[in-house]
């Protein structure tokens, strides 16, 4: 299913270019295992300048550290998100190997996301959500004020950001009374890409 053709709000605006959206990226079963998974898996409050998050996430392959801005590779990312990882790569038409970090987050009930744009260092930004649905709400400033659009988020759906959406607009998920699992995959933008270049430089030899 693409965004051109998800439109269950009559009379919605259609959905910004870039944004794709699937139904049934894995089956109940996958799901159950997954959410067993992520029962050890050491996830941390989402840390903001000194703001604490009520939301919990961890951190696979790279992470981006919102204290200080620091960005670099962390913990490979676990065997078991492998097979999602790849079908995420295909959705989203992309490398498997592109998908250079994934991030694990868990919503208890009153945890959401405020409105942003995923840091720069990153491109395409591909979610999975698990155990309960979620809205996704976009916005994007216009000299009238913003332009809005939203996407229902099932258990279990896959989603992907790029291009304009990704770029010009603004996404975030509203609290919610139940608890909620996600799975964000990555590649790396060109700024990104070239910080990784300067690591394996090393501080005495610039890239390029």
């Amino acid at each position: 299913m693409t965004a051109a053709q998800f439109d269950m709000f009559a009379g919605a605006p259609a959905l910004p270019a870039g944004l794709s959206c699937a139904d049934d990226v894995l089956s109940e079963s996958e799901e159950s295992a997954l959410l067993a998974q992520f029962a050890t898996v050491a996830v941390t409050p989402f840390k903001f300048q000194g703001w604490l998050g009520k939301r919990e996430t961890a951190s696979f392959g790279w992470r981006y550290d919102f204290e200080d801005a620091s960005f670099g590779p962390t913990e490979a990312i676990p065997d078991y998100l492998l097979p999602l990882r790849a079908r995420a790569a295909a959705f989203a038409d992309v490398p498997e190997d592109d998908l250079v970090q994934a991030m694990v987050t868990r919503y208890d009930p009153g945890a959401g996301i405020g409105w942003h744009r995923d840091r720069p260092v990153f491109d395409h930004v591909i979610g999975i959500s698990l155990a309960n649905a979620a809205t996704l709400r976009l916005r994007r400033r216009t000299p009238d004020g913003f332009e809005r659009a939203h996407l229902p988020l099932p258990r279990r759906s896959i989603y992907r950001l790029s291009g304009a959406v990704r770029h010009a607009w603004e996404h975030s998920i509203a609290a919610m009374d139940v608890p909620r699992w996600s799975i964000t995959f990555r590649t790396l933008s060109d700024k990104g890409l070239k910080a990784f270049e300067r690591r394996l430089a090393g501080p005495d030899r610039p890239a390029g």
